[in-house]
């Protein structure tokens, strides 16, 4: 039972080790997965993180409620707001993130794949917020993000009627990126990550983290944001780099300096 973290060649792969529990999560295994977060987001040599589950029956099932119900919690963690954040909880990590969904999805599940940027999903994957079925809400942003990556009527079916979506309607209406075999599903998710690792690191970050703030800045307020970012980058080494290969024919090898 483990929050497993391996690093190779500028990818991080997190796997969510508890199969025998759907790979709920205890709060244990969430400070695990927060320092698993906080690597990725610190270590310069990662580029691309991957996020999936152990065994072939669930993602994540998200909260071990058996841990979680009548267990007492001090009111002043209200205010730590800082504590064991996640990639879904104020954590802000500007690598891409790529959820190879391997099975079950649903609540603390649907809300970390909401947190992660492409998502590639087995046949038999799931995705649901059942939370209100059990008294509670979709937290660490699951009644957010959903309205901001689903059309509101379907959003809104998730939430308050707790349904789950079968992988192919999810793939329909974009919740999701691909659907793959199984056997397929780390390859597909590596390849991407693979592809993402030869882009330029500090514009890959500037450009998702630009997006990612585009929903809470006007539009005249992110096109000059764009302007600053662009005039940084391009004084970047990696950018020298880019145009030091173009005039040799030849691809760049970027450093993220």
């Amino acid at each position: 039972m483990s929050i497993d973290l391996d690093i190779h060649e500028g990818v991080a792969t997190i796997t969510i080790n508890r199969p025998e529990r759907r790979n709920a999560l205890d709060a244990e295994h969430y400070e695990a997965l927060s320092k698993a977060w906080e690597e990725v987001r610190d270590n310069p040599a990662i580029r691309v993180a991957i996020v999936t589950g152990a065994g072939d029956k669930a993602f994540c099932a998200g909260a071990d409620l058996k841990s979680w119900i009548g267990r007492e919690q001090p009111l002043s963690e209200m205010w730590l707001t800082q504590q064991n954040q996640l990639l879904n909880r104020g954590l802000e990590v500007w690598k891409p993130v790529i959820a190879a969904i391997n099975g079950v999805c649903v609540g603390g599940g649907t809300t970390l794949m909401l947190g992660t940027d492409l998502r590639v999903a087995v046949p038999e994957a799931r995705f649901g917020l059942s939370e209100v079925k059990r008294g509670i809400i979709a937290a660490n942003g699951g009644t957010q993000r959903i309205m901001r990556q689903l059309p509101y009527a379907v959003a809104m079916e998730m939430l308050l009627l707790g349904d789950t979506m079968d992988a192919e309607t999810a793939l329909r209406w974009g919740f999701i990126n691909r659907v793959v075999p199984r056997e397929q599903l780390l390859g597909t998710a590596q390849e991407m990550a693979a592809r993402i690792g030869e882009n330029a690191p500090l514009a890959v970050q500037a450009a998702k983290e630009l997006a990612v703030r585009s929903f809470e800045m006007s539009m005249a307020e992110g096109l000059r944001f764009e302007q600053f970012v662009n005039r940084i980058l391009s004084h970047s080494k990696d950018t020298a780099a880019a145009r030091e290969a173009f005039a040799e024919k030849r691809k760049p090898t970027f450093k993220g300096e």
